[in-house]
Protein backbone atom coordinates (compact mmCIF):
# COMPACT_ATOMS: atom_id res chain seq x y z
CA UNK A 1 0.00 0.00 0.00
CA UNK A 2 1.57 3.29 -1.15
CA UNK A 3 1.39 6.67 0.91
CA UNK A 4 -1.05 8.22 -0.74
CA UNK A 5 -2.93 5.48 0.12
CA UNK A 6 -2.65 5.47 3.86
CA UNK A 7 -3.05 9.36 3.81
CA UNK A 8 -6.42 9.59 2.38
CA UNK A 9 -7.99 10.40 4.75
CA UNK A 10 -6.04 13.35 5.16
CA UNK A 11 -5.76 14.42 1.70
CA UNK A 12 -9.44 14.49 1.02
CA UNK A 13 -9.57 16.40 4.31
CA UNK A 14 -7.66 19.06 3.18
CA UNK A 15 -8.99 19.50 -0.44
CA UNK A 16 -12.43 19.70 1.27
CA UNK A 17 -11.66 22.30 3.22
CA UNK A 18 -10.35 24.33 0.63
CA UNK A 19 -13.81 23.87 -1.18
CA UNK A 20 -15.40 24.36 1.61
CA UNK A 21 -13.68 27.77 2.29
CA UNK A 22 -14.33 28.40 -1.52
CA UNK A 23 -17.56 28.14 -1.28
CA UNK A 24 -18.65 29.18 2.09
CA UNK A 25 -17.48 32.55 0.74
CA UNK A 26 -20.40 33.17 -1.48
CA UNK A 27 -23.25 32.69 0.73
CA UNK A 28 -21.07 33.40 3.95
CA UNK A 29 -20.44 37.53 2.06
CA UNK A 30 -24.16 37.16 1.06
CA UNK A 31 -25.58 36.64 4.53
CA UNK A 32 -23.75 40.12 5.84
CA UNK A 33 -24.02 42.08 2.68
CA UNK A 34 -27.09 44.28 3.99
CA UNK A 35 -24.66 44.89 7.01
CA UNK A 36 -21.91 46.10 5.32
CA UNK A 37 -23.74 48.10 2.79
CA UNK A 38 -25.53 49.38 5.80
CA UNK A 39 -22.35 50.54 7.35
CA UNK A 40 -20.27 51.37 4.15
CA UNK A 41 -23.59 52.66 1.70
CA UNK A 42 -23.32 51.76 -1.96
CA UNK A 43 -26.07 49.52 -2.39
CA UNK A 44 -25.79 50.12 -6.70
CA UNK A 45 -22.15 48.33 -6.23
CA UNK A 46 -22.78 45.94 -3.81
CA UNK A 47 -22.58 43.41 -6.55
CA UNK A 48 -19.24 44.00 -7.28
CA UNK A 49 -18.25 42.27 -3.94
CA UNK A 50 -19.75 38.91 -5.71
CA UNK A 51 -19.31 39.71 -9.38
CA UNK A 52 -15.38 40.50 -8.48
CA UNK A 53 -14.35 36.95 -6.35
CA UNK A 54 -16.04 35.04 -8.97
CA UNK A 55 -14.46 37.10 -12.30
CA UNK A 56 -11.27 35.80 -11.20
CA UNK A 57 -11.82 33.14 -9.61
CA UNK A 58 -13.59 31.66 -13.22
CA UNK A 59 -10.51 33.22 -14.61
CA UNK A 60 -7.98 31.50 -13.06
CA UNK A 61 -9.85 27.57 -13.44
CA UNK A 62 -8.56 27.27 -17.00
CA UNK A 63 -4.96 28.44 -16.41
CA UNK A 64 -4.19 26.70 -13.19
CA UNK A 65 -5.61 23.42 -14.62
CA UNK A 66 -3.44 23.20 -17.26
CA UNK A 67 -0.29 24.52 -15.22
CA UNK A 68 -1.14 21.79 -12.76
CA UNK A 69 -1.22 19.36 -15.47
CA UNK A 70 2.06 20.35 -16.87
CA UNK A 71 3.97 21.19 -13.26
CA UNK A 72 2.34 19.14 -10.51
CA UNK A 73 -0.94 19.61 -8.88
CA UNK A 74 0.77 20.42 -5.40
CA UNK A 75 2.23 23.47 -5.77
CA UNK A 76 -0.58 25.35 -7.29
CA UNK A 77 -2.86 24.20 -4.80
CA UNK A 78 -0.89 25.52 -1.97
CA UNK A 79 -0.42 28.89 -4.16
CA UNK A 80 -4.06 28.98 -4.22
CA UNK A 81 -4.63 28.25 -0.63
CA UNK A 82 -2.03 30.89 0.35
CA UNK A 83 -3.74 33.70 -2.15
CA UNK A 84 -7.19 33.41 -0.77
CA UNK A 85 -5.59 33.59 2.50
CA UNK A 86 -4.25 36.91 1.60
CA UNK A 87 -7.26 37.77 -0.10
CA UNK A 88 -9.52 37.36 3.06
CA UNK A 89 -7.07 39.28 4.87
CA UNK A 90 -6.70 42.36 3.14
CA UNK A 91 -11.04 41.88 2.74
CA UNK A 92 -11.11 42.39 6.40
CA UNK A 93 -9.36 45.48 6.90
CA UNK A 94 -11.66 47.00 3.52
CA UNK A 95 -13.02 50.49 4.27
CA UNK A 96 -15.40 51.24 1.25
CA UNK A 97 -17.45 48.79 -1.39
CA UNK A 98 -15.09 49.55 -3.82
CA UNK A 99 -11.68 48.24 -1.70
CA UNK A 100 -13.64 44.87 -0.80
CA UNK A 101 -14.37 44.26 -4.20
CA UNK A 102 -10.58 44.69 -5.22
CA UNK A 103 -9.40 42.36 -2.52
CA UNK A 104 -12.03 39.88 -3.31
CA UNK A 105 -10.76 39.62 -6.77
CA UNK A 106 -7.44 38.46 -4.69
CA UNK A 107 -9.25 35.79 -2.71
CA UNK A 108 -11.12 34.65 -5.78
CA UNK A 109 -7.65 34.30 -8.12
CA UNK A 110 -6.75 31.59 -4.65
CA UNK A 111 -10.19 30.20 -4.92
CA UNK A 112 -9.54 29.29 -8.50
CA UNK A 113 -6.69 27.44 -8.30
CA UNK A 114 -8.16 25.45 -4.84
CA UNK A 115 -11.50 24.82 -6.79
CA UNK A 116 -10.13 23.09 -10.10
CA UNK A 117 -7.53 21.61 -8.81
CA UNK A 118 -9.05 19.93 -6.21
CA UNK A 119 -11.22 17.66 -7.96
CA UNK A 120 -7.92 16.38 -9.90
CA UNK A 121 -6.21 16.03 -7.22
CA UNK A 122 -9.65 13.55 -5.97
CA UNK A 123 -9.47 12.02 -8.81
CA UNK A 124 -5.89 10.92 -8.60
CA UNK A 125 -6.34 9.60 -5.18
CA UNK A 126 -9.96 8.22 -4.74
CA UNK A 127 -10.56 4.58 -6.57
CA UNK A 128 -12.58 4.77 -9.51
CA UNK A 129 -15.32 2.72 -7.79
CA UNK A 130 -15.67 5.50 -4.90
CA UNK A 131 -15.77 8.27 -7.21
CA UNK A 132 -19.40 8.53 -7.52
CA UNK A 133 -19.90 8.57 -3.86
CA UNK A 134 -17.34 11.16 -3.25
CA UNK A 135 -18.13 13.39 -5.65
CA UNK A 136 -21.74 13.32 -4.23
CA UNK A 137 -19.75 14.36 -0.99
CA UNK A 138 -18.17 17.52 -2.95
CA UNK A 139 -21.33 18.20 -4.36
CA UNK A 140 -23.14 17.79 -0.52
CA UNK A 141 -20.02 19.81 0.59
CA UNK A 142 -21.30 22.94 -0.97
CA UNK A 143 -24.40 22.88 -0.13
CA UNK A 144 -23.05 22.27 3.32
CA UNK A 145 -20.52 24.88 2.96
CA UNK A 146 -23.72 27.35 2.71
CA UNK A 147 -25.51 25.54 5.74
CA UNK A 148 -22.55 26.84 7.88
CA UNK A 149 -22.35 29.95 6.34
CA UNK A 150 -25.63 31.79 7.49
CA UNK A 151 -25.49 30.67 10.99
CA UNK A 152 -21.61 31.56 10.86
CA UNK A 153 -21.75 34.95 9.02
CA UNK A 154 -25.44 36.18 10.56
CA UNK A 155 -23.76 35.30 14.33
CA UNK A 156 -20.33 37.05 13.55
CA UNK A 157 -21.95 40.04 12.45
CA UNK A 158 -24.49 40.56 14.67
CA UNK A 159 -22.38 39.64 17.77
CA UNK A 160 -18.72 40.57 16.77
CA UNK A 161 -17.67 42.62 13.14
CA UNK A 162 -18.64 41.70 9.86
CA UNK A 163 -14.64 41.63 9.33
CA UNK A 164 -14.56 38.14 10.98
CA UNK A 165 -16.22 36.77 7.82
CA UNK A 166 -13.19 36.84 6.18
CA UNK A 167 -10.75 36.26 9.10
CA UNK A 168 -12.12 32.97 9.60
CA UNK A 169 -10.58 31.46 6.62
CA UNK A 170 -7.14 31.60 7.78
CA UNK A 171 -7.45 28.81 10.70
CA UNK A 172 -8.93 26.43 7.84
CA UNK A 173 -6.42 27.66 5.32
CA UNK A 174 -3.60 26.73 7.36
CA UNK A 175 -4.96 23.49 8.41
CA UNK A 176 -5.81 22.99 4.75
CA UNK A 177 -2.31 24.13 3.80
CA UNK A 178 -0.66 21.89 6.00
CA UNK A 179 -2.52 18.46 5.40
CA UNK A 180 -1.45 18.74 1.93
CA UNK A 181 1.88 19.78 2.23
CA UNK A 182 3.03 16.93 4.58
CA UNK A 183 0.48 14.21 3.34
CA UNK A 184 -0.40 14.77 -0.62
CA UNK A 185 2.49 13.05 -2.45
CA UNK A 186 1.75 13.02 -6.12
CA UNK A 187 3.26 11.19 -9.03
CA UNK A 188 6.21 13.02 -10.64
CA UNK A 189 5.26 12.42 -14.26
CA UNK A 190 2.82 15.20 -15.73
CA UNK A 191 1.61 15.87 -19.46
CA UNK A 192 3.74 18.42 -21.31
CA UNK A 193 0.87 20.71 -22.49
CA UNK A 194 0.90 24.04 -24.36
CA UNK A 195 -1.25 27.04 -22.09
CA UNK A 196 -3.56 28.81 -23.89
CA UNK A 197 -3.16 32.21 -22.73
CA UNK A 198 -4.37 34.03 -25.26
CA UNK A 199 -7.64 32.19 -25.37
CA UNK A 200 -7.69 32.89 -21.52
CA UNK A 201 -7.28 36.70 -21.68
CA UNK A 202 -9.78 37.21 -24.39
CA UNK A 203 -12.60 35.36 -22.96
CA UNK A 204 -12.20 37.00 -19.69
CA UNK A 205 -11.50 40.69 -21.59
CA UNK A 206 -15.08 39.31 -23.64
CA UNK A 207 -17.14 38.58 -20.10
CA UNK A 208 -15.30 42.18 -18.22
CA UNK A 209 -16.17 44.41 -21.02
CA UNK A 210 -19.78 42.99 -21.17
CA UNK A 211 -20.65 43.36 -17.42
CA UNK A 212 -19.27 46.85 -16.97
CA UNK A 213 -21.42 48.06 -20.24
CA UNK A 214 -24.33 46.68 -18.24
CA UNK A 215 -23.45 47.97 -14.66
CA UNK A 216 -22.27 51.17 -15.76
CA UNK A 217 -25.09 51.95 -18.66
CA UNK A 218 -28.40 54.36 -17.44
CA UNK A 219 -25.89 54.95 -13.89
CA UNK A 220 -22.79 56.53 -14.35
CA UNK A 221 -22.90 57.04 -18.37
CA UNK A 222 -26.30 56.78 -20.44
CA UNK A 223 -26.89 53.87 -22.78
CA UNK A 224 -25.82 56.25 -25.86
CA UNK A 225 -22.80 56.77 -24.14
CA UNK A 226 -19.13 56.25 -26.10
CA UNK A 227 -17.76 54.50 -23.02
CA UNK A 228 -20.89 52.41 -22.68
CA UNK A 229 -21.04 51.78 -26.87
CA UNK A 230 -16.98 51.21 -26.34
CA UNK A 231 -17.60 48.48 -24.21
CA UNK A 232 -20.15 46.91 -26.51
CA UNK A 233 -17.81 47.04 -28.53
CA UNK A 234 -14.85 45.74 -26.93
CA UNK A 235 -16.83 42.75 -25.84
CA UNK A 236 -17.89 42.12 -29.65
CA UNK A 237 -14.31 42.99 -30.52
CA UNK A 238 -13.14 40.17 -27.64
CA UNK A 239 -15.82 37.70 -28.35
CA UNK A 240 -14.84 37.31 -32.32
CA UNK A 241 -10.63 37.10 -31.61
CA UNK A 242 -11.58 34.81 -28.91
CA UNK A 243 -13.14 32.41 -31.63
CA UNK A 244 -10.34 32.65 -33.76
CA UNK A 245 -7.73 32.11 -31.44
CA UNK A 246 -9.61 29.16 -30.12
CA UNK A 247 -10.02 27.36 -33.47
CA UNK A 248 -6.55 27.21 -33.85
CA UNK A 249 -4.82 26.99 -30.57
CA UNK A 250 -3.10 23.22 -29.71
CA UNK A 251 -4.80 23.23 -26.13
CA UNK A 252 -7.67 25.91 -26.54
CA UNK A 253 -9.45 26.84 -23.34
CA UNK A 254 -12.35 26.49 -25.06
CA UNK A 255 -12.67 23.10 -26.88
CA UNK A 256 -15.42 23.33 -29.38
CA UNK A 257 -14.41 19.52 -30.85
CA UNK A 258 -15.93 18.69 -26.79
CA UNK A 259 -19.50 20.73 -27.57
CA UNK A 260 -20.09 18.62 -30.69
CA UNK A 261 -21.02 15.63 -27.51
CA UNK A 262 -24.77 16.38 -26.51
CA UNK A 263 -24.35 15.23 -23.32
CA UNK A 264 -21.55 17.72 -22.23
CA UNK A 265 -23.06 20.41 -24.01
CA UNK A 266 -26.02 20.43 -22.17
CA UNK A 267 -24.36 19.68 -18.69
CA UNK A 268 -22.61 23.04 -19.25
CA UNK A 269 -25.90 24.94 -20.22
CA UNK A 270 -27.55 23.83 -17.23
CA UNK A 271 -24.58 24.31 -15.25
CA UNK A 272 -24.79 28.19 -16.58
CA UNK A 273 -28.20 28.70 -16.14
CA UNK A 274 -29.71 27.15 -13.18
CA UNK A 275 -26.31 28.88 -11.42
CA UNK A 276 -27.64 32.26 -12.70
CA UNK A 277 -31.05 31.70 -11.72
CA UNK A 278 -30.01 30.07 -7.97
CA UNK A 279 -27.67 32.96 -7.67
CA UNK A 280 -30.11 35.59 -7.34
CA UNK A 281 -32.39 34.23 -4.51
CA UNK A 282 -28.60 33.66 -2.62
CA UNK A 283 -28.32 37.30 -3.22
CA UNK A 284 -31.41 39.11 -3.00
CA UNK A 285 -33.03 37.18 0.18
CA UNK A 286 -31.11 38.69 2.78
CA UNK A 287 -31.61 42.48 1.42
CA UNK A 288 -35.07 41.62 1.73
CA UNK A 289 -35.03 39.95 5.12
CA UNK A 290 -33.29 42.85 6.63
CA UNK A 291 -34.60 45.84 4.42
CA UNK A 292 -38.14 44.82 4.47
CA UNK A 293 -38.97 42.44 7.69
CA UNK A 294 -36.88 44.38 9.59
CA UNK A 295 -34.34 41.53 10.71
CA UNK A 296 -30.81 41.23 11.97
CA UNK A 297 -28.26 39.48 9.58
CA UNK A 298 -28.40 36.23 11.80
CA UNK A 299 -32.09 36.31 10.59
CA UNK A 300 -31.00 36.53 7.04
CA UNK A 301 -29.03 33.72 7.50
CA UNK A 302 -31.05 31.29 8.61
CA UNK A 303 -34.14 32.10 5.98
CA UNK A 304 -31.09 30.98 3.56
CA UNK A 305 -30.52 28.35 6.31
CA UNK A 306 -33.49 26.04 4.95
CA UNK A 307 -32.04 26.26 1.34
CA UNK A 308 -29.07 25.18 2.18
CA UNK A 309 -30.13 22.05 4.30
CA UNK A 310 -32.23 20.79 1.30
CA UNK A 311 -29.87 21.62 -1.37
CA UNK A 312 -27.54 18.85 0.58
CA UNK A 313 -30.19 16.54 0.51
CA UNK A 314 -30.69 16.23 -3.43
CA UNK A 315 -26.57 16.79 -4.09
CA UNK A 316 -26.34 13.81 -1.51
CA UNK A 317 -29.08 11.40 -3.16
CA UNK A 318 -27.55 12.49 -6.98
CA UNK A 319 -24.17 11.25 -5.99
CA UNK A 320 -25.67 8.05 -5.09
CA UNK A 321 -28.55 7.34 -7.82
CA UNK A 322 -25.89 8.22 -10.55
CA UNK A 323 -25.54 4.66 -10.96
CA UNK A 324 -28.88 3.71 -11.44
CA UNK A 325 -30.95 6.30 -12.85
CA UNK A 326 -29.50 9.17 -15.92
CA UNK A 327 -28.28 11.93 -15.49
CA UNK A 328 -31.23 13.60 -16.96
CA UNK A 329 -33.35 12.06 -15.01
CA UNK A 330 -31.90 13.20 -11.81
CA UNK A 331 -31.26 16.85 -12.90
CA UNK A 332 -34.60 17.73 -14.74
CA UNK A 333 -37.08 16.21 -12.08
CA UNK A 334 -35.31 18.91 -8.98
CA UNK A 335 -35.60 21.57 -11.54
CA UNK A 336 -39.02 21.74 -11.89
CA UNK A 337 -38.93 23.13 -7.81
CA UNK A 338 -36.13 25.17 -8.55
CA UNK A 339 -38.67 27.27 -11.33
CA UNK A 340 -41.19 26.79 -8.62
CA UNK A 341 -39.53 28.41 -6.02
CA UNK A 342 -38.81 31.33 -8.12
CA UNK A 343 -42.73 32.01 -9.43
CA UNK A 344 -43.51 32.33 -5.61
CA UNK A 345 -40.52 33.85 -4.45
CA UNK A 346 -41.78 36.21 -7.38
CA UNK A 347 -44.73 37.42 -5.78
CA UNK A 348 -43.44 38.50 -2.26
CA UNK A 349 -44.57 41.33 -0.41
CA UNK A 350 -44.19 43.23 2.48
CA UNK A 351 -46.56 41.40 4.28
CA UNK A 352 -45.48 38.27 3.13
CA UNK A 353 -44.44 35.91 6.44
CA UNK A 354 -41.64 34.78 7.46
CA UNK A 355 -42.22 30.59 7.62
CA UNK A 356 -43.84 31.41 3.49
CA UNK A 357 -40.19 32.38 2.58
CA UNK A 358 -38.62 29.89 4.30
CA UNK A 359 -40.75 27.03 2.10
CA UNK A 360 -40.45 29.02 -0.93
CA UNK A 361 -36.27 28.45 -0.26
CA UNK A 362 -36.59 24.98 0.60
CA UNK A 363 -37.99 24.40 -2.86
CA UNK A 364 -35.05 26.70 -4.30
CA UNK A 365 -32.44 24.27 -2.53
CA UNK A 366 -33.83 21.41 -3.42
CA UNK A 367 -33.96 21.70 -7.08
CA UNK A 368 -30.44 23.32 -7.30
CA UNK A 369 -28.56 20.57 -4.94
CA UNK A 370 -28.28 17.53 -8.00
CA UNK A 371 -26.69 20.02 -10.12
CA UNK A 372 -24.02 20.26 -7.56
CA UNK A 373 -22.68 16.66 -7.20
CA UNK A 374 -24.28 14.86 -10.60
CA UNK A 375 -23.21 17.61 -13.43
CA UNK A 376 -19.27 16.86 -12.49
CA UNK A 377 -20.40 13.22 -13.97
CA UNK A 378 -22.01 13.99 -16.34
CA UNK A 379 -18.92 16.71 -18.45
CA UNK A 380 -16.81 14.38 -17.98
CA UNK A 381 -18.88 11.06 -19.31
CA UNK A 382 -18.29 10.90 -22.88
CA UNK A 383 -14.68 11.62 -22.34
CA UNK A 384 -11.05 10.00 -22.09
CA UNK A 385 -9.19 10.61 -18.95
CA UNK A 386 -6.65 12.91 -21.13
CA UNK A 387 -9.19 15.42 -21.68
CA UNK A 388 -11.28 15.12 -18.53
CA UNK A 389 -9.23 17.71 -16.57
CA UNK A 390 -10.52 20.03 -19.80
CA UNK A 391 -13.52 18.92 -19.65
CA UNK A 392 -14.09 19.60 -15.56
CA UNK A 393 -12.19 22.69 -15.49
CA UNK A 394 -14.76 24.54 -18.54
CA UNK A 395 -17.86 23.08 -16.59
CA UNK A 396 -16.68 25.16 -13.25
CA UNK A 397 -15.63 28.53 -15.78
CA UNK A 398 -19.48 28.13 -17.04
CA UNK A 399 -21.01 28.00 -14.03
CA UNK A 400 -19.10 30.65 -12.66
CA UNK A 401 -19.55 32.41 -15.84
CA UNK A 402 -23.84 32.35 -15.16
CA UNK A 403 -23.68 32.89 -11.61
CA UNK A 404 -21.64 35.89 -12.08
CA UNK A 405 -23.23 37.22 -15.43
CA UNK A 406 -26.56 36.32 -13.01
CA UNK A 407 -25.59 38.43 -10.32
CA UNK A 408 -24.75 41.48 -12.52
CA UNK A 409 -27.50 40.95 -15.04
CA UNK A 410 -30.17 40.65 -11.88
CA UNK A 411 -28.70 43.24 -10.01
CA UNK A 412 -29.06 45.50 -12.44
CA UNK A 413 -32.49 45.07 -13.42
CA UNK A 414 -32.82 45.55 -9.24
CA UNK A 415 -31.42 48.23 -9.09
CA UNK A 416 -32.80 50.12 -11.94
CA UNK A 417 -36.55 48.95 -11.02
CA UNK A 418 -35.95 50.83 -7.33
CA UNK A 419 -34.78 53.63 -8.47
CA UNK A 420 -37.46 54.01 -10.89
CA UNK A 421 -40.18 53.34 -8.33
CA UNK A 422 -38.81 55.58 -5.64
CA UNK A 423 -38.32 58.75 -8.26
CA UNK A 424 -42.19 57.77 -8.84
CA UNK A 425 -42.91 57.23 -5.17
CA UNK A 426 -41.79 60.30 -3.49
CA UNK A 427 -42.06 62.95 -7.26
CA UNK A 428 -44.82 64.81 -5.13
CA UNK A 429 -43.71 64.27 -1.13
CA UNK A 430 -40.32 65.33 -0.78
CA UNK A 431 -41.04 67.08 2.09
CA UNK A 432 -41.36 63.90 4.42
CA UNK A 433 -37.64 62.97 3.08
CA UNK A 434 -34.88 64.16 6.18
CA UNK A 435 -32.25 66.30 4.41
CA UNK A 436 -29.62 64.36 5.20
CA UNK A 437 -31.03 60.88 3.78
CA UNK A 438 -30.74 60.02 -0.10
CA UNK A 439 -33.42 57.11 -0.30
CA UNK A 440 -32.50 56.56 -3.98
CA UNK A 441 -29.95 54.36 -2.01
CA UNK A 442 -32.12 52.12 0.05
CA UNK A 443 -29.15 51.06 2.73
CA UNK A 444 -30.86 53.53 5.06
CA UNK A 445 -33.39 50.18 5.57
CA UNK A 446 -30.21 47.80 6.26
CA UNK A 447 -29.33 50.56 8.85
CA UNK A 448 -31.50 50.71 11.90
CA UNK A 449 -29.97 53.65 13.24
CA UNK A 450 -31.07 54.95 10.00
CA UNK A 451 -34.26 53.36 9.61
CA UNK A 452 -35.91 54.21 12.81
CA UNK A 453 -35.15 58.70 12.16
CA UNK A 454 -36.94 58.10 8.51
CA UNK A 455 -40.70 59.39 8.52
CA UNK A 456 -42.91 55.58 9.04
CA UNK A 457 -44.61 56.44 5.61
CA UNK A 458 -41.53 57.65 4.14
CA UNK A 459 -39.98 53.79 5.88
CA UNK A 460 -43.50 51.83 4.09
CA UNK A 461 -42.81 53.74 0.96
CA UNK A 462 -39.17 52.83 0.76
CA UNK A 463 -39.91 49.09 1.40
CA UNK A 464 -42.91 48.85 -0.88
CA UNK A 465 -40.54 49.28 -3.91
CA UNK A 466 -37.43 47.39 -2.32
CA UNK A 467 -39.56 44.77 -2.29
CA UNK A 468 -41.40 45.53 -5.71
CA UNK A 469 -37.98 45.59 -7.18
CA UNK A 470 -36.87 42.00 -5.76
CA UNK A 471 -39.89 40.56 -7.26
CA UNK A 472 -39.47 41.81 -10.33
CA UNK A 473 -35.88 40.48 -10.22
CA UNK A 474 -37.13 37.15 -9.38
CA UNK A 475 -39.74 37.05 -12.16
CA UNK A 476 -37.08 37.81 -14.80
CA UNK A 477 -34.53 35.07 -13.46
CA UNK A 478 -37.01 32.53 -14.43
CA UNK A 479 -36.00 32.51 -18.13
CA UNK A 480 -32.88 31.05 -17.44
CA UNK A 481 -34.34 28.10 -14.73
CA UNK A 482 -36.73 27.71 -17.41
CA UNK A 483 -33.84 26.92 -20.41
CA UNK A 484 -31.72 25.57 -17.50
CA UNK A 485 -34.58 22.75 -17.16
CA UNK A 486 -34.93 22.42 -21.56
CA UNK A 487 -31.43 21.98 -21.40
CA UNK A 488 -31.50 18.96 -18.75
CA UNK A 489 -34.37 16.97 -21.21
CA UNK A 490 -31.91 17.40 -24.29
CA UNK A 491 -29.74 15.11 -21.94
CA UNK A 492 -30.03 11.02 -23.48
CA UNK A 493 -30.07 8.39 -20.99
CA UNK A 494 -26.07 7.89 -19.71
CA UNK A 495 -25.77 7.24 -16.59
CA UNK A 496 -22.53 6.44 -14.33
CA UNK A 497 -20.91 3.47 -15.17
CA UNK A 498 -17.42 1.98 -14.16
CA UNK A 499 -15.15 1.24 -16.99
CA UNK A 500 -12.50 -0.97 -16.88
CA UNK A 501 -10.27 1.70 -18.35
CA UNK A 502 -10.63 3.11 -15.00
CA UNK A 503 -10.06 0.41 -13.14
CA UNK A 504 -6.78 0.21 -15.21
CA UNK A 505 -5.55 3.74 -14.83
CA UNK A 506 -5.83 3.68 -11.05
CA UNK A 507 -4.73 0.58 -10.74
CA UNK A 508 -1.18 1.32 -12.70
CA UNK A 509 -0.68 4.84 -11.14
CA UNK A 510 -1.20 3.18 -7.53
Amino acid sequence: MTTKHKNIGLIMTGLLLAILMASMDNTIVATAMGTIVGKMGGLDKFVWVTSAYMITEMAGMPIFGKLSDMYGRKRFFIFGILVFMLGSALCGMANSIITLSLFRAIQGIGAGAMVSIAFAIMFDVVAPENRGKMTGMFGALFGLSSIAAPIIGGYITDHLQWQWIFYINLPLGLIAFVLVLLFYKESAVHAKQSIDYWGAFLLIGAVVCLMLALELGGKQFAWGSSQIIGLFVGFIGFTIALIFVEKRAAEPIISYQMFRNRLYTASNLVAMLSGAAYMSASVFIPIYIQGVLGGSASGAGFVLLPMMVSSVITATLGGFLMTKLSYRTIIASPLVLLIAGLVLLSGLTVETPRFLVTLYMILMGLGIGATFSVLSNSAIHSFSASKRGTASSTLNFNRSLGMTLGITIFGIIQSHALTNKLTSAFAGNTALIPANLNVSDPYVLLNPALSQSLDASVRSTIQIALTSSIGMTFVWSLIPAVLALASALLMRKERLVLSSDDQANYAAAH
